[in-house]
């Protein structure tokens, strides 16, 4: 099984240390934009563009960032015996790479003129408004991931009980699964989506998107909870865990539990290592 609680302590630091991080070279960004903008001025010169990232401070709360962690920190606890490499460090900036670009693919599927968005993820910033910025957002990305392998190494591990290891994958999936159907379900109950497309609205593709992961994410939801259980009971849950996770990552919103889905229905045909050698000790 997956060492959850370390994974959460790791991922709650890291939200907030990033926080801080980000505090810091945003007044710096600040207070250098405004001084070269003393230096423009006093040389009579225009500004083509302002030096100063809009929102580069507001948009990251401690409350938001430490949420982000969390969930960072459970999926890397969940796929950490997966990922590559001995050290720590590099299993988080591995996992972080690989949510930044699930993220910009979930962007790209998800929002119409894609190109301007910006914002946050599970363990980082995704703006894809220019190539700068966009370097901006993997360098986020990198340093968050690699704070929450640095900080794994300092909290102590636990014993835990031998099972098949892609369990806590499906398991993480299926939370994170429900926790996105039932926050569109409630959004869609109280008005905030209407009951009508149309077509050549400004928000059309949302509202499309949005009965994707009402109609398809809940069914894509239930059988990665059959699959779960199956790995539980030492069973492969590879067939359902496949089909759950293509549905869920059809909706798009779903992406991130649909591909965890699909990952732990792969790694579910593999037997847990107290079998393996139960039968080398049989022979």
């Amino acid at each position: 099984m997956a060492d959850f609680g370390r994974g959460i302590k790791a991922g709650i630091v890291t939200g907030i240390v990033y926080t801080v991080i980000y505090i810091v070279v945003g007044v710096i960004s600040v207070h250098g934009s405004l001084y070269l903008t003393d230096l423009i001025d006093a040389a009579g010169l225009t500004p083509v563009v302002s030096p100063v990232y809009p929102g580069f401070i507001s948009s990251f709360g401690i409350f938001s960032n430490v949420v982000r962690g969390i969930i960072f920190g459970v999926v890397f606890a969940a796929l950490y015996d997966f990922l590559p490499g001995a050290a720590s460090v590099r299993k988080g900036v591995v996992l972080s790479s690989f949510l930044w670009i699930v993220t910009v693919i979930e962007v790209i599927y998800t929002t119409p003129g894609w190109s301007g968005v910006h914002g946050t993820y599970y363990g980082g910033t995704v703006v894809l408004a220019s190539l700068s910025l966009a370097l901006v957002g993997i360098m986020s990305a990198l340093v968050f991931g690699a704070l929450t392998g640095l900080l794994w190494d300092r909290f102590r591990a636990k014993r835990l009980a031998e099972a098949r290891k892609a369990s806590p994958i499906l398991l993480v999936s299926f939370i994170l699964g429900g926790i996105i159907w039932v926050l569109f379900a409630l959004m869609f109950l109280i008005g905030r989506v209407p009951l009508i497309i149309v077509i050549g609205s400004e928000f059309w593709w949302e509202q499309i998107v949005t009965r994707l992961v009402l109609f398809l994410g809940l069914p894509g939801w239930i059988l990665t909870f059959v699959a779960w259980r199956k790995t539980r009971r030492g069973e492969s849950g590879f067939k359902w865990g496949m089909a759950g996770g293509i549905i869920m990552a059809v909706t798009g919103i779903m992406l991130l539990p649909g591909v965890l889905a699909i990952i732990g229905g792969v790694l579910s045909r593999r037997k847990p290592a107290i079998e393996s050698g139960t039968a080398a000790i049989a022979q």
